[in-house]
């Protein structure tokens, strides 16, 4: 494919594997030679020669310093990055990274030529989606959701013994002593834990806002459901994807990988901190390197960035975007919980988690 646009002079680009694309073309004399006056000030800038100002060296004299190629290059540089928008805006390239540039001919009176190579989106061909959520949806275990009297018995246990209660103990004046956890034998403690206090009106006002044992099991059974229901979803919201992921066999480049392994490494590394740890300490205890953690990653990682391609893709496809006043709410919410997040990356991170809802709601609706 060969265009014709304003910051360059023509160029074909050639799709080759792991979603790369490779642009050969060349920017014509007339035009990169209007780029010559900047390159002059920008080396007069950087440059210091005694006697004369800053930015201000007669050119005749940088040039002497410098080299005429100096100059050349500068120019080059100047005149590839808006040739390189224009390139990917006319052939329509979705183009992410960094990318590779290569001049292959740069000389003074004639046109400069240039290769680049860039990453870009894969293309990728949906599958009836709808229909794979909707099969997945009707394979849901309606077992997933139920909740037995023996679950709420050993959460009701579990809470009681993680909870601070007045079965300690006396200190033999009718109290109770507050550091009865160094003084009575590990035994007696035991005796304690593995005998929970009988649950009583009294008892379960001092575990939380509850009025009475009925008030108790009541929100604990509603808690738990709750907890039911959302772990069904998360596991249905899986295997959805998963079918759909099934059905688009595509290559991902490697910076898509490489962002989201970035990502999940910023992520576990705040998370160790949180906890009080070095990670430095951390990966000397699993006597691991970093390297050999995110080698771990990713497998998950890719799954990870194919699948919000996908996602991204089916938003675009069904004009599932939140609204700029949804993604305001979650930013600020963000930023309260993350202080140490900027507000372009909690943007982003907004925006990402509010479409993906959007999509799988959509998914999720029957048809």
């Amino acid at each position: 494919m060969t265009n014709q646009a304003k910051n360059y002079g023509a160029a074909s680009v050639k799709r080759l594997e792991n979603s790369r694309a490779e642009i050969t073309g060349s920017i014509s004399n007339e035009i990169w030679e209007k780029h010559r006056a900047k390159a002059i000030k920008n080396i007069n800038e950087s440059v210091t020669i005694d006697g004369f100002r800053k930015g201000m060296i007669p050119e005749n004299i940088l040039i002497a310093k410098v080299g005429e190629m100096a100059v050349l290059e500068e120019m080059a540089e100047l005149a590839l990055g808006p040739a390189y928008l224009d390139i990917i805006m006319d052939n329509k390239l979705d183009a992410i990274g960094k990318p590779a540039i290569q001049v292959t001919k740069l000389a003074t009176g004639n046109p400069l030529e240039f290769k680049i190579t860039t990453a870009i989106v894969p293309e990728i061909s949906l599958p009836d989606y709808n229909k794979l959520a909707q099969e997945q949806i009707k394979k849901q275990n309606p077992d997933d959701v139920k909740l037995t009297s023996e679950e709420i018995e050993n959460t009701i246990k579990n809470v009681i013994s993680a909870t601070p209660h007045t079965k300690a103990p006396s200190d033999g004046s009718g109290g109770h002593s507050p550091d009865h956890e160094k003084t009575v034998p590990a035994e007696a403690r035991e005796v304690v834990e593995t005998n929970p206090p009988e649950l009583t009106d009294s008892l379960v006002k001092q575990l939380g806002p509850f009025s009475n044992v009925a008030d108790f099991r009541e929100k604990i059974t509603a808690m738990l459901i709750e907890q039911k229901r959302a772990e069904a979803k998360d596991k249905t919201r899986m295997k959805i994807a998963d079918a759909i992921l099934a059905q688009i066999p595509v290559e991902l480049p490697e910076i898509m990988i490489e962002s989201e392994l970035h990502r999940t490494e910023a992520q576990f590394r705040a998370d160790i901190e949180r906890m009080g740890v070095k990670i430095e300490d951390y990966l000397k205890h699993a006597k691991k390197t970093i390297e050999d953690i995110k080698k771990e990653w990713r497998p998950h990682a890719e799954k990870k960035a194919k699948l919000q391609l996908v996602l991204n893709k089916i938003a675009e496809k069904e004009k599932l975007f939140p609204s700029t006043e949804e993604v305001e709410h979650e930013v600020k919410h963000v930023l309260e919980h993350y202080k140490d997040s900027d507000k372009e990356g909690a943007h982003i991170y907004a925006e990402t988690v509010l479409t993906n809802e959007k999509v799988f709601q959509f998914l999720e609706k029957p048809e």
